[in-house]
């Protein structure tokens, strides 16, 4: 397809097309001639990951470079090719080591990953955004009182294991392995406020059987 159908196919404007060309987060398409370029359904499936993590993560144009070029690197295997992609997103900064309520709540993260059993978490607890996220939000909640109970935060945890599951069973769908990352990173932007919004439902749900309208 040329340009200007690209455009229309993808509702991307043949400027912005222009500078996402430019700025290296879509591939070149295969020259025609010296001012016509021919562009392809791959074109079109990066051009709505570029969209989703512009317009609806908010990502600035330096950080969408740096998850396609992790999305692309075929000379990484299929596990540190995802993490990176993922782990290139926005994350919460490093917490305050000094701080009291972030070693209690590195301790409790690290009891709750035994009980889990989850080696490959606690291998890389020490590099990981997500076992950083979680320090964060249990020191949060120690900060103002609160102390998450650990027999609860293992029923999540595996609920979430569970909700992985489906995340890699739809990934492994996808053609090629460059699409299984896309999908990947695109379930982390799109997806997950799709699973709170379905638990805030849940929760309306269960209390309305639980104890009516009254």
């Amino acid at each position: 397809m040329r340009l200007a159908e690209l455009s229309g196919r993808s509702g991307v404007s043949t400027a912005t097309i222009k500078y996402y060309l430019r700025e290296g987060l879509l591939p070149p398409g295969r020259q025609v001639n010296a001012t016509t370029a021919e562009y392809g359904e791959e074109h079109l499936r990066r051009l709505r990951l570029v969209r989703a993590m512009v317009q609806v993560g908010r990502l600035p144009v330096a950080t969408v470079r740096e998850v396609l070029g992790h999305v692309d690197d075929d000379s990484l295997g299929r596990t540190v090719r995802l993490g990176a992609a993922l782990w290139a997103l926005p994350q919460v900064p490093e917490p305050d080591a000094d701080d009291e309520h972030v070693r209690a709540a590195r301790e409790e993260a690290d009891a709750l990953l035994e009980a889990l059993g989850w080696s490959n978490a606690r291998l890389l607890k020490t590099i990981s955004p997500a076992y950083r996220s979680l320090v964060v939000a249990v020191a949060a909640l120690r900060r103002l009182g609160y102390r998450p109970d650990a027999e609860l935060l293992v029923s999540y945890a595996r609920l979430m294991h569970r909700a992985a599951e489906l995340d890699l069973d739809h990934v492994e769908q996808q053609p090629s392995e460059a699409e299984r990352v896309e999908a990947a990173v695109l379930g982390a932007i799109l997806v997950e406020p799709v699973l709170q919004a379905l638990h805030r439902l849940a929760q309306e749900e269960e209390s309305a059987r639980r104890y009516g309208f009254e």
